[in-house]
């Protein structure tokens, strides 16, 4: 049952998209001949008229579209017709061609508003996240942090958690003698040996059976992360870069040493390039009966844990008035497309591969998965800022897409004419093809996807 509802909300944004095509077509005198759900790729489950529109549902589920005389080359409608799309203002022709987007966002804002309606809140899209029971060796340092089981954890690394995936990042790749070393960490540990061995040359080997004097103290990488990042808006990349592998023995050599002898091999450069090749401590800021508490440092073992069980809480934000529904629905909007515009920046980057693209068969699943867990109401909130990816993605001046027609019509408007025709047909239908082997490549991700599940 939370498939099928969430097969018809994403349904519902399909036709609220194409429905604002065609009340803006209608508003101006355009004739519509075809209102179409799903692609006109393959066969046509289905299709009847309404009044003098035909209806059609195709077998490719993944969209929809209005279709006017213009697109039909064996309309009988005379050239000059004022109900073609063509012969309307450059001004009406960009409102019916934007009237799709506008009813995406319109579409996302009510959505969200009936949620916080009838919810009476809505999520804020952060976790309190909780210290649990400490299961870690007697001998682990986070005994002598002073953490105690209840403890809201703020801060890690001066990274504010309000989520487990961003605690639980940075405490991983906190693991001891993880391999990466930033450059500036090797400099102060440098600086330091040089100071305690002022007679060694930087990159000369070290004379056989020379005892090199080891810091007591010595520089650490602290791992944190960027609020997006945090997030899951983009990946985390481990700072620095990996140890090279043949000094991976000169660290078990010095490790915890305060002397090193050296066997010829290794030049002082090298020492502290694998003393720098050590721990990395999580600075804990925590809140422990109203009051906010820094911790003393945790260093996680060399599999990134530090032993402790974590529980959550996600926090809500009250809409019991028509004030808070309006003002809360639009900052909860906002909050998520800006950070689903920044993941979509990571991907054109190519920060986010082209594997972790998804589509509407895993959105359905994972839709469907939401609703059985947290009811109806999140499935509706998904469908929201689906609305708004569909808002955003279909305004790009992309050809084949809203924006791509939107770009032909300044276009024409720069050049004071209208675009060839067959430019057009030509350019939108190599672009219409590349989307639908793009829809197949995201189809076989979401099927890869939920088998690995």
């Amino acid at each position: 049952m939370s498939i099928i509802i969430m097969i018809l909300l994403l349904s519902l944004l399909i036709l609220v998209h194409e429905a604002g095509h065609f009340i803006a077509a209608r508003a101006f005198g355009i004739r519509v001949d075809k209102f179409g759900f799903g692609l006109p790729v393959g066969p046509t489950l289905y299709k009847t008229k309404i009044g003098d529109v035909e209806v059609l549902v195709h077998a490719l589920l993944l969209g929809g579209y209005v279709s006017f005389p213009d697109d039909e080359k064996d309309c009988d409608l005379p050239k000059d017709s004022p109900e073609r799309f063509i012969n309307k203002p450059a001004w009406q022709r960009a409102i019916v061609v934007s009237a799709g987007v506008i009813s995406n966002v319109l579409c996302a804002i009510a959505l969200v508003m009936v949620v916080a309606i009838f919810s009476g809140k809505l999520p804020s899209g952060n976790y309190e996240v909780f210290a649990g029971e400490i299961s870690a060796p007697k001998n682990a340092s986070i005994w002598q942090s002073g953490l105690q089981k209840g403890d809201k954890i703020l801060k890690a690394n001066d990274c504010d958690i309000k989520n487990v995936y961003s605690f639980v990042t940075i405490v991983k790749n906190s693991a001891k003698n993880n391999g990466y070393i930033t450059s500036e960490v090797i400099k102060d540990n440098y600086e330091k040996l040089k100071n305690l061995n002022p007679g060694l040359v930087k990159d000369e080997n070290i004379p056989e059976d020379i005892a090199v004097r080891l810091p007591n103290e010595l520089s650490q990488e602290v791992i944190t992360m960027d609020k997006y990042a945090a997030k899951g808006a983009k990946y985390f990349k481990q700072k620095g870069e990996k140890i090279d592998e043949k000094l991976l023995e000169l660290v078990k050599k010095v490790e915890g040493k305060k002397v090193y002898v050296s066997d010829g091999k290794y030049t002082l450069m090298d020492v502290a390039t694998a003393l720098s090749n050590g721990t990395h401590p999580i600075n804990l800021v925590v809140e422990r009966n109203g009051e906010v508490i820094k911790l003393k440092p945790i260093y996680p073992d060399e599999k990134g844990i530090i032993g402790i069980a974590l529980s959550t809480k996600q926090t809500m934000i009250e809409t019991k008035n028509p004030v808070a529904v309006v003002k809360e629905s639009c900052v909860y909007l906002w909050d998520n497309t800006y950070t689903m515009m920044y993941s979509l920046g990571q991907l054109f980057t190519g920060n986010i591969p082209l594997k972790d693209m998804h589509g509407v068969v895993a959105i359905t699943k994972i839709g469907g998965d939401m609703i059985d867990k947290n009811g109806t109401s999140s499935g509706i909130l998904l469908a929201a800022l689906i609305s708004m990816n569909l808002a955003i993605l279909n305004i790009l001046p992309i050809p084949a897409l809203d924006g791509g027609h939107l770009m032909f019509l300044i276009i024409e408007k720069i050049m004071g004419k209208p675009v060839d025709e067959k430019i057009i047909e030509v350019v939108s239908t190599v672009f219409f093809s590349l989307l639908i082997i793009l829809m197949i490549f995201v189809i076989f991700n979401d099927i890869t996807l939920i088998i690995r599940k």
